[in-house]
Formats: structure tokens, C-alpha cells, sequence
């Protein structure tokens, strides 16, 4: 296998980079978090219409580039060096290849061309604290984290060829301003208990449909609570006996593997900002950089970013190459295990070796430390999500036994 890219995807690389050194400074991404929307419209109209990112994994067929889950990966790994705010992870990770895999020809006729081009933006909704269940990044998706026939969560009834939908869900991705949402709700009762999608669009929604943003660890991933109150759903794709829960977990993977790369990407930016500090701090007439403790703790972050970054570049390719129905090796969830640790212990090391000053405000190393805070909450804890690995791959299983049970008792 040539684990080299190619020439495009390199191209990828570099004009995003280019864009976002123009456009997208520490001082610009402060100014971005504090409006109404969260994010910079200018720059997320720029990478939409020049760059294309919206569309760039969804085929030519629905307005997209046509490309894969690797090159998204090339993408987001740009952003996630500056710590750009935009609707690309909500978007176009989390909901159009929901609406890809699920939807209807004329859901996707719809629907896609416009998050392709980036006029719409949506986000998934899924009750309480349970993205990492739903996405079956922490465990199995088949329990009870969208109601299960218990109070809370969002329930669906269907009226007449329609559907409403009643509840609340906190922390949603970009949910205070997305155009749509795709609202994952408890539907059938008792009888026929099951978890359903369903497209809340806007224009249709109604008074009925309260959003807040909330104040959240890191202020560059904002996060909304929504109340649903009798508000019109559109069920997404054909009927009710779709299987969301395997589409939520294909989709789960391929966004691990886009976020681990985002991840990478912080982590290698911190890297460099604290490789050129201790270079010119000075203590006792010299660069604390010429220290041997300060080189091996260095060094140290450099070989776990090294190898996060060939996790995440496996993973993202091993979601780009999945067969049929993504049957094949699921590793997204591994993969940003390593790379939120790299991450954490990156932006840790370099707020302590840039001193007092490294978690003040006004500097921006406090702003990596508190994503990688905030990746491990919404998206899973680093042990949970290895733990989760492990299980798939039976290392603990030996002849059907599962041997950390038998040690326990």
C-alpha cells in the first residue's frame, strides 16, 4: 500500500493552511466565538465557496467535490491548528452523510446540494448527554440513551401522515444557529420501541422550537439546549423501520477519524508555539530550551503527536475504504483516543513551559488545553473510548469469556 498522498490531497492541504493564516488568527477566532452565530459567516462563506469543504466527501452527484473521508480529514486537520469555529464538524461530519446513508432521493436531491455549498447548515440532536452512545464511540448504540420507552429524551407521536415531536436535548453541536436539525427521538412506546431520525427544518419549526446557546469549556465548539414542543418532523428516509442505529455507528467512526485529525492538528500547533517560546524565554543567561529536562519533555510530546497523527491518517483511509454498509475495520474511535491524549498532554506541557503566562487570557495556549477538555466530554472519555475498542476487537475475550469479569469476581 502507498501510504503517500497524492498530489490533490496535498493541494487540499496547502490552500486551506493558506486561507486560514490569512484569515484566521488568535485575535480573529476571539472576535468569531463572540457573535451570535459563533463563527466567522465571512471565512465559512470563503471556505465553502472557494475551498468547497462542505461538499468535499459527498458525491458529484449532490453538489459535492466528490472526495472521501481523508481528504475531509486533510481539511479539518487545518482547522483544528487554529482552532477555527465553523459548522463543518456539525455539518458535514455529523449530519449529510446521515442524509446520504438514510434519506430519501428526493431527502437527498433536497438537502444536499445545500449543505454542499454551505448556504445550509444543521446539526444533530440527540438527547441528554449520549452523542458518544449514539454514535457507539463508548459502547454499544442499541441501548436506551434516545428514551426507550422511559420519560426524558425527545419522544416522536405520529399525527396523521406527519410527525411531532416533544422534549428537550442539551448540548447540541452548533444547535443554536444551525438552519436544520437532525433530531434523534424515541418513537413506538412499549410495543414497538425504537429510535427514529427526523429532519426540524426552520421555516417549519414554529414558536414551537426553543434554542439557547449555552456557556461552554471552550468557547470555540459552542453548544445549544433546545426544547421541542409539538414541533413538526420529517421522518429521514422511507419509513420508520430504517435502521438508524448501524447508520449512526458508520457515521460515528468516519467523524472519530475527521476528529482525531482536528485533534493532531491542535496538538501540532501547540508543539511548534512551544518549541519557539522555550527558545527565547531565558533563565540563568540561557534559552530554556537548551535544558535536557525541558528537551526530553519535548520530545516526548513530539513522538505522541507523531503517532496520533499516523493513527488518525489510518483511520480517516480506513473509513474512506470501508465496503458496503461500512463493514469494514473500525478503528475512528481508537484513533481519537490517541490523538485527544496527545492533544491534552501537548497543551499541559505547554502552558507549563510558557509559564504564568500560558493560561491567561490573552494567551491562546489556554484556548488548546480547554478543547481537549471539551473533545473528551462531548466525544468520550480517552479510557472509555479504548476500553470500547478493545471489546470490539476481544482482547479481553477468550473463548467467549470475558476474562476482566472473571478477574473482578
Amino acid at each position: 500500500m502507498d501510504a503517500r498522498f497524492t498530489a490533490e490531497q496535498e493541494e487540499i492541504r496547502r490552500t486551506v493552511r493558506e486561507l486560514l493564516l490569512k484569515r484566521c488568527g488568535p485575535e480573529e477566532v476571539r472576535a468569531a466565538v463572540g457573535t451570535g452565530e459563533g463563527y466567522d459567516g465571512a471565512l465559512w462563506a470563503a471556505l465553502s465557496d472557494q475551498l468547497g469543504l462542505p461538499g468535499l466527501a459527498l458525491p458529484e452527484a449532490y453538489g459535492g467535490v466528490g472526495c472521501s473521508v481523508t481528504e475531509l480529514a486533510l481539511a479539518v486537520e487545518e482547522l483544528g491548528r487554529t482552532l477555527a469555529p465553523s459548522p463543518l464538524l456539525s455539518t458535514s461530519v455529523l449530519v449529510a452523510p446521515l442524509i446520504l446513508s438514510l434519506g430519501t432521493e428526493h431527502q437527498r436531491a433536497t438537502l444536499l446540494p445545500r449543505l454542499a455549498s454551505g448556504r445550509l447548515t444543521a446539526a444533530l440532536a440527540v438527547p441528554g448527554t449520549a452523542l458518544t452512545a449514539a454514535l457507539a464511540l463508548t459502547g454499544g448504540n442499541r441501548g436506551e440513551w434516545a428514551g426507550g420507552g422511559r420519560a426524558g429524551g425527545v419522544q416522536a407521536r405520529r399525527v396523521g401522515d406527519g410527525w411531532r415531536l416533544y422534549g428537550e436535548v442539551g448540548q447540541v453541536l452548533d444547535g443554536h444557529s444551525a438552519g436544520m436539525l437532525v433530531v434523534a427521538a424515541h418513537a413506538g412506546g412499549f410495543a414497538r420501541s425504537r429510535t427514529l431520525l427526523f429532519l426540524v427544518r426552520r421555516e417549519t419549526a414554529g414558536s414551537g422550537l426553543v434554542r439557547a446557546r449555552q456557556t461552554s469549556v471552550d468557547e470555540t465548539r459552542p453548544v445549544a439546549r433546545l426544547e421541542l414542543r409539538d414541533v413538526e418532523g420529517e421522518l429521514l428516509g422511507a419509513d420508520d423501520d430504517v435502521d438508524v442505529l448501524s447508520a449512526l455507528a458508520e457515521v460515528g467512526d468516519a467523524a472519530a477519524a475527521v476528529l482525531a485529525a482536528e485533534a493532531v492538528g491542535a496538538a501540532d500547533r501547540v508543539l511548534e508555539r512551544t518549541v519557539a517560546y522555550v527558545g527565547q524565554r531565558e533563565q540563568f543567561g540561557r534559552p530554556i530550551g537548551s535544558f535536557q529536562a525541558v528537551k526530553h519533555r519535548l520530545a516526548d510530546v513530539y513522538v505522541r503527536v507523531r503517532a496520533a497523527r499516523s493513527a488518525a491518517y489510518y483511520a480517516a483511509w480506513s473509513a474512506a475504504t470501508a465496503g458496503p454498509g461500512g463493514q469494514g475495520e473500525r478503528v475512528g474511535g481508537l484513533a481519537l483516543a490517541q490523538a485527544l491524549e496527545a492533544l491534552r498532554v501537548a497543551a499541559g506541557e505547554g502552558i507549563q513551559l510558557h509559564g504564568g503566562i500560558g493560561f491567561t487570557w490573552e494567551h491562546e495556549a489556554q484556548l488548546y488545553f480547554k478543547r481537549a477538555a471539551s473533545d473528551e466530554l462531548l466525544f468520550g472519555p480517552v479510557h472509555r473510548l479504548r476500553a470500547r475498542a478493545a471489546d470490539a476487537a476481544g482482547v479481553f475475550t477468550v473463548d467467549g469469556r470475558d476474562e476482566r469479569r472473571e478477574v473482578r469476581g
